[in-house]
């Protein structure tokens, strides 16, 4: 098991009409697929009116070339799902479009707001009613509030009442807006496309349009674009910066950059580190596909251990969360990854992962290499132990699930059958990354959340209303 993003965001405004700007938003969805493959969606906004098409899936299975066409205009928003909070049905796929007096309002959402279920119930005492069960419409019920003061307003409003992560895309008939949670826990990045500003959650979305990459968009920052340009406002606030490591772990592609910081950089130093911690004598490097992928290859540059190909990814299996059984579980990891015989046989392999959750799915990799002849396996691991569960975006078991929370290191090399296990430790981690510690949320590995967090056993209450 992978630990799963909550999704990607991605917004558009064109300063011209733009016939082809659901197929800008488009391109763009597909760079940030892997941040979510339950569902994808556009919204846009011809100046009068805002048009929305999503659906369960990728985006190219959601989006056809007519659904492209009929979405025209000078604003359009994008987004693309995995769910923390709420099942994967079409209700819960966004863009959300709400209507309220001053207009319409579509908006996506990166992240996870921890106290949704309590704002929930006090709007629903009010006599608002909710057709999705996310805590991404509790925001656009939030914003739809207040009908005398301005949006900017509302969402400045916003910053005291929401606790959590969220990284958003906001559009009215006429405006395009970013915002950041006051921790950053979930990265945003601006760019400029043509004669349009971007917005999107990884600089590999403004990439692969061809846009301009201009800067990180702030924690606690508000950005305005509409016909008078842009403009920002950063809200003061006493909050500290949280990044979320795993974003360089094992989220964003590799070739972003996030906060200046090359994540293809900082996974190789990860595994440059997890060489110096935890060396051994072996044959050969093997990376798990493809999050292993670029920390095996820092490893073997530093320890001169060659790297191979030990195990072969089926790129087509995409979406892990058709998954029945526990049975149909064990049978996906076969179907996903295969070993090869003659580069692993009657040698001594060090394999290197992001992370263990569970323990079953490196249990399984680690019998598969054995029964292909690998004599030896050593597994590394890139982040330390994930013991403690996350509210802020990432979708992780409760802790008696976490199989760091619940037994020791020998105890899980034990488990998975390996001849040795080593993690890279918080302080190896941080030194790859290259930010502060201070600037980065690491709560799964050490508990130290930035934020109150709920108490065990009701982090999934609201998605089970």
């Amino acid at each position: 098991m992978k630990l799963k993003e909550a999704c990607g965001v991605f917004g558009i405004y064109s300063f011209d009409f733009d016939r082809d700007i659901a197929r800008t938003v488009y391109y763009a969805l597909f760079a940030l697929q892997h941040r979510g493959q339950e569902s994808a969606g556009i919204a846009v906004s011809n100046g009068k009116s805002i048009k929305c098409h999503k659906g369960l899936g990728l985006a190219f299975e959601v989006f056809k070339e007519e659904d492209l066409v009929k979405l025209s205009g000078k604003i359009a928003i994008g987004h693309v799902r995995y769910s923390t909070t709420g099942s994967n049905t079409f209700a819960n796929a966004q863009p959300i479009v709400v209507q309220c007096i001053a207009g319409e309002l579509a908006i996506a959402h990166n992240g996870n707001i921890v106290n949704a279920d309590e704002i929930r119930y006090e709007l629903e005492e009010k006599g608002v009613f909710f057709q999705t069960t996310t805590d991404s419409e509790v925001i656009a019920a939030i914003l739809s509030q207040g009908y005398s003061k301005s949006l900017e307003q509302r969402i400045k409003d916003s910053f005291t009442l929401l606790k959590g992560a969220y990284s958003l895309v906001i559009m009215t008939n006429d405006k395009l807006i970013a915002v950041r949670d006051p921790n950053g826990f979930r990265p945003l990045c601006l760019g400029k496309y043509n004669n349009s500003y971007v917005v999107a959650s990884e600089s590999i979305a403004l990439d692969s349009i061809g846009a301009q990459f201009l800067r990180d968009i702030e924690p606690g920052e508000i950005l305005v674009i509409d016909s008078a340009g842009l403009r920002s406002e950063k809200l003061p606030t006493t909050s500290r910066k949280s990044l979320c490591v795993f974003e360089y772990v094992y989220f964003a592609r590799p070739d972003s950059v996030i906060e200046g910081i090359s994540v293809y950089m900082a996974r190789y130093r990860m595994g440059v580190e997890l060489a110096k911690e935890y060396p051994v004598e072996a044959d050969l490097v093997v990376g798990v596909p493809d999050s292993g992928t670029v920390a095996a290859i820092g490893y073997s540059d530093y320890s001169k251990i060659p790297n191979g190909l030990g195990l072969i990814k089926n790129r087509y299996i995409a979406r892990t969360f058709i998954q029945p059984s526990q049975k149909m579980r064990s049978l996906g990891v076969k179907l996903k990854l295969s070993p090869l015989r003659e580069i692993v046989k009657d040698r001594r392999i060090v394999l290197v992962d992001d992370s263990i959750v569970r323990g079953t799915t490196m249990h399984q990799i680690v019998k598969m290499l054995k029964d292909a002849g690998a004599r030896e396996v050593h597994v590394r691991i890139s982040s330390p132990p994930v013991r403690y569960s996350c509210y802020f975006g990432i979708d992780t078991p409760t802790r008696k699930e976490l199989v760091a929370s619940q037994m020791s290191v020998e105890e899980i090399r034990k488990l998975i059958e390996a001849e040795s296990l080593g993690y890279l430790s918080i302080e190896g981690l941080v030194k790859a990354v290259g930010l502060n510690e201070g600037q980065l949320c690491l709560a799964c590995f050490n508990g130290n959340y930035p934020l109150d967090v709920p108490k065990e056993g009701r982090k999934y209450l609201f998605e089970k209303r």
